[in-house]
């Protein structure tokens, strides 16, 4: 009986320890942006794009011979609540996060990122001030706005020089800082604006603001800000037959944009880093978007290179250590989907800047 008794508890301490090396035998990692509200369409990007990637590590073995689980979390573009989610992924006990995409919502959240020693790639936030202030584990695979805003001053110069030309913002981290990169370009090129103008963000009518272009007989403006507002102003001024020429940044590349516009949006053109769908390297991760119904434009690409260059920095450094890995990312290369990457010792990537893109038919294309 009382071996029996032995044997019992035995074979109890022997399934409890299997199961918590079962438990343990897993990589928490985190994707983070705007899952919900008015920034869905960049969220669902993002998802897409992590859940892909993960499902391809796992598929070759995982990381360090551990599979790989994604959590998923939602910050809605907001500070605050990019701060909660950050919080919480530190808890569940994260190593890594893709995100987050909101550049506002980017920056707070990395500093808890970076107590935490907690590496971050951001697939999607360009403000500057994410890299240049935030800590050695703080990166993103996207370009930056002062890189961005010099290309988009150089054109409207040179398009625009002798036009009126508006420039517009939503005061926000992302949008004001994009506009102002802009305008100091267009200055610099010695072209004065007839307009700078802030618009409150989450409305539906900007009549008013169109109104103003339309008495300042505005030619072009330039948006710093996201889809759904641009959309709305546009549709607004086609509304009252004003065919003033919208120009915006990165943030147009999502459906929304046309889903509001319609054929107003048609001839729009926006900033945007090379589309690596046309890459040889992405054929193959596109063609599975696809069969499975989900066209990877925007920043879903990024997303998966975020994780997959993460994953293979871990491979590289032969450890999860906080240390070993920020060392492997900036000292390495990365075969991705936009070709081979790195890192500069700023934590911004060295690929490729901005090219231009027109919306056409219901999709953005680079502009010939």
């Amino acid at each position: 009986m009382l071996n029996d008794l032995r044997v019992s508890l035995l074979a109890a301490f022997a399934m409890t320890v299997v199961a918590s090396t079962c438990a343990r035998a897993e990589i928490l990692i985190a994707v983070a942006g705007p899952i919900t509200g008015q920034n869905v369409f960049r969220g669902e990007q993002i998802q897409q794009g992590a859940e892909m990637a993960v499902a391809h590590i796992n598929a070759r073995g995982g990381v360090l011979g551990e599979n790989v689980r994604l959590i998923v979390g939602d910050d809605g573009c907001f500070p605050d609540q990019a701060v909660a989610v950050a919080n919480k992924l530190v808890s569940d006990g994260v190593v890594f996060v893709a995100g987050h995409t909101c550049s506002h919502s980017s920056i707070p959240a990395s500093k808890i990122y970076e107590e935490a020693g907690i590496i971050m790639i951001s697939p999607a936030s360009t403000n500057p001030r994410l890299t240049d202030e935030g800590g050695d584990n703080v990166f993103r695979v996207c370009g930056r706005d002062d890189q961005q805003g010099i290309v988009a001053g150089d054109y409207l110069a040179d398009a625009w020089g002798d036009k009126k030309i508006a420039i517009l913002h939503d005061n926000s981290t992302y949008g004001k800082g994009l506009a102002d990169e802009t305008r100091k370009q267009l200055n610099k090129r010695g072209v004065q604006e007839a307009m700078y103008e802030a618009y409150v963000p989450g409305k539906w009518d900007y009549s008013q603001l169109v109104s103003g272009m339309q008495s300042a007989s505005i030619d072009v403006f330039y948006l710093g800000g996201y889809a759904a507002e641009a959309a709305l102003i546009l549709r607004q001024a086609r509304v009252l037959d004003d065919q003033v020429q919208l120009v915006g940044g990165d943030s147009l590349t999502t459906d929304e944009f046309w889903m509001i516009t319609g054929p107003a949006g048609e001839g729009t053109l926006v900033t945007f880093g090379p589309d690596p769908r046309a890459n040889a390297e992405a054929a193959p991760v596109v063609k599975q978007f696809r069969d499975q119904g989900f066209e990877p434009s925007g920043y879903t690409l990024h997303t998966y290179a975020a994780v997959r260059v993460w994953a293979e920095a871990v491979e590289k450094a032969g450890s999860l250590d906080l240390e070993a890995v920020i060392k492997s990312l900036r000292s390495h290369e990365f075969q991705t989907v936009f070709g081979e990457i790195g890192f500069d010792d700023n934590g911004d990537v060295t690929a490729p800047g901005y090219i231009w893109y027109i919306w056409k038919n219901g999709e953005y294309v680079p502009l010939e």
